[in-house]
């Protein structure tokens, strides 16, 4: 393997990856129509929408977008192109990260060597994976930098995660999680929160011995919740729940945006960072309890707050990037969050009130744009 070199990229730049599932319109299950689908991309979107490991999801994603404006405009063309390719193969789209009643045990492959790979390294790990999810890059200016905010943002996901909560059912049962899904990938090997990497080239001697003894091909199958992506030149933030609403993507992404610009400006500064166990336990609480969960504070003393208040006081401390950088709309979305629930507490009550998980699709299909 040649040594990872990081490419360049203009500071906190962004660009998203949304993976969607395909429905069959009548019986609303998962539907493995991504072939048909993906023959029908026009030439202008090759690249931005493809295949996903399973052919009853699509990924779209985003070039690289200057600022919010720029990705709000590019994600809603590529959203709405989804949509309108799906209707063309009879198809439904669904924004969240488990579909609440679909079989693992029906589930397709999609065509092609590296997906058969991977199920085969993978065996039982990978059969239970009907998993979508949301992934968010930010620009770095350098590598050192990149390594830096990797390591400095691990405490926050976990309330990445509590806000983007869209997971509760599997197989038809409900979980008992607000994000189940986080519970699958946690088998998955390279997986969840990474340690330390201290330096460029600590982590770059990482990836090399990896490479060196297992099925990896560059970073491809470090499955973390945060990685640097040199190929990029991003910091790939990789927690997130899929969300069912539009402008709460929106409003997640821009989150991310500014949480990178805070930790980048406290360089020479300890980073608040906590034991790793306390780290692990707030991804638990979030992937269990939601926004009911408890948090511990990264700060010192590592107060004990849920993480529907956590978020808040975040809100108000990225107060200033959100003004400097102009975004300060896009986070309203929220603040909705914190007072309607996440997608796996609309789906819970929905379920509660109809007890059919149909109406529950219905539901999250017609919220998307709302």
């Amino acid at each position: 393997m040649e040594p990872l070199t990081f490419a360049k990229s203009d500071p906190f730049t962004l660009g998203v990856e949304l993976q969607f599932q395909l429905l069959h319109p009548t019986t609303l299950d998962l539907a493995p129509r991504s072939t048909a689908f993906l023959n029908k991309v026009p030439d202008a979107f090759r690249g931005r929408i493809r295949a996903e490991f399973l052919r009853s999801a699509i990924e779209v994603n985003t070039g690289i977008c200057a600022d919010m404006n720029e990705l709000e405009h590019e994600m809603g063309t590529l959203c709405r192109t989804f949509e309108t390719l799906a209707r063309a193969v009879d198809c439904l789209g669904l924004a969240t990260s488990l579909h609440p009643f679909a079989q693992a045990k029906d589930r397709h492959l999609s065509p092609g060597e590296p997906h058969q790979q991977t199920l085969d390294d993978l065996q039982m790990a990978s059969r239970s994976l009907i998993t979508q999810a949301m992934h968010v890059h930010i620009g770095m200016p350098d590598a050192t930098t990149a390594v830096r905010l990797c390591d400095a943002i691990r405490p926050y996901l976990p309330l990445l995660l509590a806000l983007t909560t869209s997971s509760p059912y599997f197989e038809g049962e409900d979980s008992g999680f607000s994000s189940y899904r986080t519970n699958l990938c946690q088998a998955l090997p390279r997986s969840g929160v990474p340690e330390t990497l201290g330096t460029w080239q600590r982590f770059r001697d990482l990836v090399t011995v990896l490479n060196e003894t297992t099925p990896l091909s560059g970073i491809k199958e470090l499955w973390w919740d945060v990685r640097p992506h040199p190929q990029f030149g991003t910091l790939e933030i990789r927690i997130c729940d899929m969300p069912s609403r539009f402008e709460d993507i929106l409003a997640v992404v821009a989150l991310c945006q500014l949480l990178a610009v805070s930790l980048a400006g406290t360089e020479g500064e300890p980073p608040a960072v906590p034991h790793r166990e306390i780290m692990l336990s707030n991804k638990w609480n979030a992937s269990r309890y939601g926004l009911a969960g408890t948090y511990i504070a990264p700060q010192a003393g590592g107060r004990h707050i849920p993480f529907g208040q956590a978020a808040t006081e975040l809100l108000e401390a990225l107060r200033p990037e959100a003004t400097e950088l102009a975004t300060t709309r896009y986070l309203a979305p929220v603040k909705r969050i914190l007072q309607q629930g996440t997608s796996a507490q609309r789906q819970r009550a929905i379920y509660r009130k109809t007890g059919d998980f149909r109406v529950v699709i219905e539901e999250l299909r017609r919220e998307f744009w709302a």
